[in-house]
C-alpha cells in the first residue's frame, strides 16, 4: 500500500541519483583534463552549479517531508542522510571544479609527471561509483573495498606530500599537491557517504574497520 510519504521519497531518491550521476560526470572530466591536459573548467563549472541546485532542493524537499509526515525510523534515517550525502555530492562538484581549474591557473603542464596520479585517480574514481551505486542500492557489501581504497589514498598523500617539498620543478610540486588534497578530500567524502549507507540500513553510524561480512 503506498503511504503518503513514498512520492516525496521517491522524489528524494530520483534526486539523489542525479546527483550521483553529475558527480561522477564532473569528477571524471575534472581528472582527465588534468592528466591529458583538456581544458573543461567550464563544463564542469555548469556540473558543479547544477549539483548545488539539487543540493537546495533535498534540503527543502526533506523539510517538507519533515513538517508534512512525521516519517517513521527508516525514513528518518534516509532523510537525515539523503541530506548528509547530498552535501558530499555538492563537495563533489567542488572539488572536481578546482582540479579543473588547477590546469587553467599553471597552464601547460604536460612536462608534470602524472603516473602517480592515474592510479590514485582510477581508485577515487571507483569510490565515487561504488559510493553512488551503494546509495541508490542501499548495498553496504563492499565497504571494506571502499575503505582499502581510501587507505591508499591516504597513505599516498603522506608519502608524496614530503617528497615534493624537495621537488626542483615548483609549477609541478604546487600541482600535484593541490590534485593530491582535492583526491584526498573526495576520497574521504565518499568513505563518509558509505558510512552514511551503513546508517540507512543498520541503524549504526560507523561501519566496523574490518568490513562487513
Amino acid at each position: 500500500m503506498t503511504r503518503l510519504i513514498d512520492p516525496s521519497l521517491k522524489e528524494l531518491s530520483l534526486l539523489m541519483s542525479e546527483m550521483g550521476d553529475l558527480s561522477i560526470q564532473g569528477i571524471m572530466l575534472a581528472i582527465d583534463s588534468y592528466i591529458y591536459g583538456k581544458n573543461s573548467a567550464k563544463q564542469v563549472h555548469d556540473i558543479s552549479d547544477e549539483i548545488t541546485k539539487k543540493y537546495y532542493r533535498v534540503a527543502d524537499l526533506t523539510f517538507e517531508i519533515l513538517l508534512k509526515y512525521q516519517p517513521v525510523a527508516d525514513d528518518f534515517r534516509l532523510i537525515r542522510s539523503a541530506i548528509e550525502i547530498s552535501y558530499g555530492f555538492s563537495r563533489f562538484g567542488r572539488y572536481a571544479y578546482d582540479i579543473a581549474l588547477v590546469r587553467d591557473v599553471f597552464g601547460d603542464i604536460s612536462e608534470c609527471d602524472k603516473n602517480w596520479l592515474i592510479e590514485a585517480s582510477e581508485k577515487v574514481k571507483t569510490m565515487i561509483k561504488d559510493a553512488v551505486m551503494y546509495f541508490a542500492e542501499l548495498d553496504i557489501r563492499k565497504a571494506a573495498t571502499m575503505q582499502e581504497n581510501e587507505n591508499f589514498i591516504d597513505t599516498l598523500y603522506k608519502e608524496r606530500l614530503p617528497m615534493l617539498v624537495n621537488s626542483k620543478n615548483t609549477k609541478c610540486a604546487l600541482a600535484e599537491a593541490l590534485v593530491l588534497r582535492y583526491l584526498e578530500r573526495i576520497a574521504d567524502h565518499a568513505m563518509f557517504m558509505s558510512d552514511a549507507i551503513n546508517y540507512i540500513v543498520t541503524g549504526k553510524h560507523k561501519i566496523p574497520k574490518q568490513g562487513l561480512m
